[in-house]
């Protein structure tokens, strides 16, 4: 059951109308059901134990790092994937413990190595030999031992949007099957690093098992030939991308992909590593957003609000499908013609949702952009000098803002004058600079 849903002819988030957050809060601003996180937690984990599993479930922050989101999922026994030095500080304030976090990522520095390996986290997934060189380093001078996975390139199709594959060949992410012999033979080489089992994730929003069931098959056989050339692995980390459904796709279920893990790891001594992002998030949160105008071209109707492609860029930058709904629900028989949902910014890609079919609307209109919990907050900018969405969570008829709007004084305060422009300003000419 959907923690979003119409009740008495308006949009709630659980106990919540929609509306009444909109009002309070202003548009734009992204809504979240603390039921609907935990809820696909609880499922996908479930799902695994069901299995005769007993995995370690490490939350992929990418998909949204709001404090709010991770702290609800950390409650239910999550950790944490972490791709950046930011992203780890932000898990460990929200209360993640260090030894259920895996820092992933081609291309981590050697400053954010020193941090993580003096936090203590539960494992490096290791991209490159040059990184394993760097990390060994980084350890060796700390005094301490690197926990290392190394991420396997297994050139499988994910059959997913060409930019959030990661498993082929000719992308940037892991190493190849070729080449991990050789460098798990160079981390038993180095006293700072300890070669503990390999790493697998071929990219995100797979809607069938199949790429998954490829992928592990190489990985569990890799696996097993490592360890019976006598190096002791004892992890497998299967990675994320489990999809979800924006536009009535039949992702796979969790009960499924925990049943294919379970036959492609039979017998397996290994402790079983996850990392879902977008599966426990997507569907937990909506962007809402208010009619500025309605415009009515030649051809087409522009609905256009105050929700943009700086706020929820998905749509601009992979052609991605949100379903967008009124707040108000439409009568049953009310005529709906195709719409062109658009955002203020200046650039035609600024199309959230084109040629939808929509009931009449007008100015003030408040409508739901749905599926937007992951990579959305997380992905937005001040592009064209537009303030940050806030955030806010829903739990039973309670509601929180979790993030506020910015204003526009912080927005610019940001930037610093030269001492040439300082004193003045541009009618005063400006100083050159010494040399």
């Amino acid at each position: 059951m959907s923690s979003f849903a119409y009740r008495d002819g308006r949009l709630h988030a659980e106990s919540v109308p929609l509306d009444r957050i909109a009002r309070a809060v202003g548009t734009p601003v992204y809504v979240y059901s603390t039921a609907a996180l935990e809820n696909a937690y609880d499922g996908f984990a479930g799902a695994l134990r069901e299995a005769g599993l007993d995995p370690l479930i490490c939350y992929a922050l990418k998909a949204n790092s709001n404090q709010a989101v991770i702290r609800t999922l950390a409650g239910r026994g999550a950790g944490a994937d972490v791709v950046s030095e930011g992203e780890l500080r932000r898990a460990l304030a929200a209360g993640v413990p260090p030894e259920k976090t895996v820092f992933a990522g081609v291309g981590k520095t050697r400053a954010e190595m020193a941090v993580a390996l003096d936090a203590g986290i539960y494992q490096f997934n290791v991209e490159s030999l040059p990184e394993l060189e760097a990390l060994a380093q980084v350890a060796e001078g700390r005094g301490k031992r690197a926990p290392v996975a190394i991420r396997v390139n297994p050139d499988v199709d994910a059959r997913t949007h060409s930019k959030i594959t990661t498993g082929k060949s000719e992308n940037k992410f892991g190493i190849d099957l070729d080449h991990v012999g050789r460098v798990v033979s160079r981390a038993r080489e180095l006293p700072a690093v300890e070669p503990l089992g390999l790493a697998v994730h071929i990219g995100s929003q797979l809607t069938e098992l199949q790429p998954f069931r490829d992928a592990f098959s190489k990985l569990v056989g890799l696996y097993g030939e490592i360890r019976a050339s006598g190096v002791p692995l004892s992890r497998l980390d299967l990675g994320g991308g489990l999809g979800v459904a924006y536009r009535g796709e039949r992702a796979p279920s969790p009960q499924d992909y925990a049943q294919l893990v379970a036959e492609a790891t039979a017998g397996l001594d290994a402790q079983l590593i996850f990392e879902p992002g977008r599966h426990l998030t997507a569907a937990a949160g909506v962007l809402l957003a208010q009619v500025i105008y309605v415009k009515h071209g030649l051809s087409r109707r522009f609905v256009v609000i105050d929700a943009a492609m700086n706020d929820i860029i998905r749509p601009s930058l992979y052609d991605a499908w949100h379903d967008v709904r009124t707040l108000r629900e439409h009568a049953g028989d009310a005529p709906l013609s195709p719409a062109d949902v658009v955002g203020p910014v200046c650039e035609t890609g600024d199309t959230l949702a084109a040629q939808r079919q929509l009931p009449e609307l007008a100015e003030n209109d408040f409508l739901a952009i749905f599926s937007a919990g992951a990579y959305g907050a997380v992905m937005s900018s001040t592009y064209n000098s537009r303030l940050l969405v806030p955030e806010v969570m829903v739990s039973g008829d309670d509601w929180a803002v979790i993030r506020p709007r910015g204003d526009y004084e912080a927005l610019i305060a940001v930037d610093r004058l030269p001492g040439w422009l300082e004193d003045g300003g541009p009618e005063s000419g400006g100083r050159a600079p010494e040399s």
